[in-house]
Formats: structure tokens, sequence, C-alpha cells
């Protein structure tokens, strides 16, 4: 009886010596890493790769491989966090769906969702006027919240971009902190700040906070107003009283679009306050304008082991709730 598994031959194009040790990593680290990673073995000569495995991962695998190849084309070195967002996209079978169809375009750099929940993320944001991203850290939230909040911008779509945060998770008690407003509030909104940085470079976003184009708030300072034409994202929104939430949903003004990001596992609010974001979800599930997209730990882009935390993490709950 036959018990071969099943293989897969690929060639690629062209026959680069530097672009395929680029590929294969020091001593074959990439290789190794997507046999790990995906259950198949790889053998190469040359150009030429063997893979055998899984009927179904094998031809996967070869995918994953050649668009590295394309990826190392540029000449950039290939790192092993390139390695496994790559091969994250192969198990969540992005591939088929057409990653890339959803590409934020912005002037510094674009930005590419990854995975199905990413995509529908993206294409609800640019849908619908308010919008929640639910699930753990890690899986992008808020970094594509302010991609398409600055994507926007430049296209002119909205005439600024407004980031909100609990500033401090029991009630905003900001008197006691030194400095000004904006020095109070600084660690908070550090994340977002980071995205920005990133994706506009530290003297863009400086010019466009000094002319009030970028705003910074905690949430207690959004009470009163009502914003028109502009892109709010409130991150953190697990850490919202009822009362906040109920407040800033209805600031919403013509011509804007809000994005809400939250974890509902990560509350930090005092034992006897109730989410904002829990509360709001029964409320609003079935108001039509409004999205839900909710991550899980397979959306999770950091590094491997941050998967697996979030994943034990959440099993352990649950177990420990049905103890209960």
């Amino acid at each position: 009886m036959n018990t071969q598994s099943p293989s897969h031959q690929i060639t690629l194009e062209p026959n680069d010596i530097a672009q395929l040790a680029n590929l294969c990593g020091p001593f074959d680290t990439h290789l190794r890493q997507i046999e790990s990673r995906l259950g198949v073995v790889i053998k190469n000569r040359g150009n030429n790769f063997h893979l055998t495995g899984n009927e179904d991962v094998v031809f996967a695998a070869g995918e994953v491989i050649n668009r590295l190849y394309k990826e190392v084309g540029s000449g950039d070195a290939l790192t092993s966090e390139t390695v496994h967002l790559f091969l994250q996209d192969s198990e969540m079978d992005s591939m088929a769906l057409g990653l890339g169809e959803e590409l934020i375009l912005i002037k510094k750099k674009s930005v590419k969702p990854r995975g199905l929940n990413q995509q529908n993320y993206v294409k609800a944001i640019r849908t619908n006027d308010i919008n929640f991203g639910l699930g753990p850290a890690g899986t992008g939230k808020t970094y594509l919240a302010v991609a398409c909040a600055v994507e926007a911008l430049e296209q002119e779509k909205v005439r600024r971009i407004l980031l909100v945060r609990p500033a401090v998770e029991a009630g905003e008690k900001l008197g006691f902190l030194p400095g000004d407003l904006a020095q109070k509030i600084d660690p908070y909104l550090r994340p977002l700040y980071d995205a920005l940085y990133e994706m506009m470079g530290f003297e863009k976003v400086g010019k466009l906070i000094e002319r009030n184009i970028i705003e910074v708030a905690p949430l207690a300072y959004m009470r009163g107003r009502t914003l028109n034409n502009a892109f709010i994202i409130l991150d953190e929104s697990q850490n919202t009283t009822m009362e906040q939430m109920k407040m800033f949903l209805t600031r919403v003004g013509f011509g804007s679009t809000v994005v809400v990001t939250g974890d509902a596992s990560q509350i930090d609010l005092p034992m006897k306050s109730k989410s904002g974001l829990r509360h709001c979800l029964k409320v609003l599930q079935n108001v039509k304008g409004i999205s839900f997209t909710t991550f899980s730990p397979r959306d999770v882009v950091r590094h491997p082991l941050v998967q697996r935390i979030v994943e034990a993490y959440e099993q352990f709950e649950s177990d420990d709730t049905n103890d209960n």
C-alpha cells in the first residue's frame, strides 16, 4: 500500500542566488519556520522546491513561498516577523479571498489588511458611520482605524482626526497628574500617537496637532461637543461607563466616521461600574448603520506566542466560568 504523503513542486523565478538566500534565511531558518507552522517538509535544490505533507497544506505552503519570494525581490531582508504574517494569512485562507482588496493608501506607506476579519473591518469602516472593532490585543483594531483615518484626511473626506481614550481607567481623575492637559493624557494616548507617527512622520503629525487638524482628548472632554466632518476613534472603550459611552456616541455629527475599539475581557473599571462597551453592544446590536467586527486570537498579528497566550487565557477563563 502506498502511504507516501502528497507532494507539491514549485520553481521560483528569477533564479537569483541572493534572493533565494534571503528567502531561506540563515541556515534555512525561514524554511524551518514554515515547516514548523504548517506541518510540511521542504527540500530545495537551487530554485526548485519540493514540499510534502497534508494535501491541502502543501499547496498553501507553496503559495506562501511564492509570495515571500516576490516580497524579497525588492532587496529588503526577510524577517521572521514577515514570515509569521504571511503564514497567518495562509492559515486563514485569505489568499483565496483576494488579500489586498481593501488596501489602505496613504502617502507615506500603504497598509494591507491581513486576513478576512481585518478586510471586513476596513470595508465596514468605509461603509458605515459608526463601527466597533472588538477583540484581543494585537489584532490590528486600533492600527487599522488610525490608517483609515489618515487615508480619509489625506483624501479630504474629513477635515480633522480626533483621538479619544478613557484617560484614567477609574474615572479619568487627571487633576493630581503634573503638567498641562496634553502632558497629563499623553501616556494614555501613546499607542495612537505611535500609529500616527509611523504613518505620517513626527514632524507632520506635530504640525497637524498645532493646527488642531489632529486632536487628542480624554473622553471626559467630549461632553457638550458635536463633531462634523471628522474621523473619531475611541480606543480602549471597555473602560468607559454606560453614561460615557452614550455621551460619546451622541456627539457624532454630519460627515463624520466613528470607530470604537475595545476588548471586553480587559475591563479596568471599579467593580461597581458597568462597562459602557458591554452595555452598548446589547443596546445597539440591531441599529442600522452600525457595524460590529469581532476579532479572535487567530487574528493576532504579533509574535506567535501572543496568540497562544490569548488562547490560553480564554480557555482558562472559560473553564473557570464553567466550574463556577
